[in-house]
C-alpha cells in the first residue's frame, strides 16, 4: 500500500506510539468526542486505543487504516482518519475520522477524507464506501456532503453508545460516483 499519504496540506501516515499526548487531545475532549461511540479518554484509554491501531498495522492482509492526519507546514498531529474494508466479496468499506477542535472549521477534515476515499477506490479496490454520524453532528454531515456522499438513510437506535440508544445517518458513495469526481487524484502517490 502507498503510505503515507499525501494532500496539499497533510501527511496521513500511520500512528506511533509517541503520537499518544496529541491523539489525548482530541479523544480526551468531551466536546470533541460527544457524537463519537467512545470518550473521553482518560489517558490510559488513549494509550491501549493506540497500542490495538499499531498492532491492526501488521494485519496481512491489512484491512484496516486508521491514520493519523498531520499539518505538513508544523508537522503537527491534529486528527484520525481512518478506513476499513468491512466486507471483502462485496467491495464495501467504511470511513471515520476526528480532528482537535482547535482544528476545526479550516477545511483539514474534508481534505483529509478526499485523501481517504481515494485511497479506498484506488489502492483498495472498494465499490461502495459508507459513514454515519449522529442527527445533531451537522459539521460531520457537511464534510460528508462536500465529498460527494449521498445521505441513504435514517438508522434508528442502531448503536448503544453512552448509557443511550443513538439514531444515525448513512452516507455512501459508490466507485463510480467518486471517479466523476475531480479529487479523485487528490493525495499523491
Amino acid at each position: 500500500m502507498n503510505l503515507p499519504l499525501e494532500t496539499e496540506r497533510l501527511i496521513l501516515r500511520d500512528f506511533v506510539e509517541s503520537d499518544w499526548p496529541a491523539v489525548h487531545r482530541y479523544a480526551g475532549d468531551r466536546e470533541v468526542v460527544r457524537y463519537l461511540t467512545f470518550g473521553p479518554n482518560n489517558e490510559e484509554e488513549t494509550k491501549r486505543f493506540l497500542q490495538r491501531e499499531i498492532a491492526l498495522q501488521r494485519e496481512k492482509p491489512r484491512q484496516h487504516f486508521a491514520l493519523a492526519v498531520t499539518v505538513k507546514a508544523q508537522n503537527q498531529l491534529i486528527g484520525i482518519c481512518r478506513i476499513s474494508v468491512k466486507d471483502i466479496n462485496n467491495k464495501t468499506g467504511s470511513i471515520g475520522y476526528c480532528f482537535t477542535k482547535q482544528f476545526w472549521g479550516y477545511g483539514y477534515a474534508t481534505e483529509a477524507v478526499k485523501a481517504i476515499l481515494s485511497f479506498g477506490f484506488q489502492e483498495l479496490g472498494l465499490h461502495r464506501i459508507f459513514a454515519t454520524c449522529h442527527p445533531e453532528n451537522i459539521a460531520s454531515a457537511r464534510v460528508m456532503q462536500k465529498i460527494g456522499m449521498q445521505q441513504e438513510g435514517y438508522l434508528r437506535e442502531h448503536h448503544w453508545i453512552k448509557g443511550e440508544w443513538r439514531d444515525s445517518w448513512l452516507y455512501a458513495i459508490l466507485e463510480h460516483e467518486w471517479r466523476s469526481l475531480d479529487f479523485r487524484r487528490y493525495w499523491k502517490k
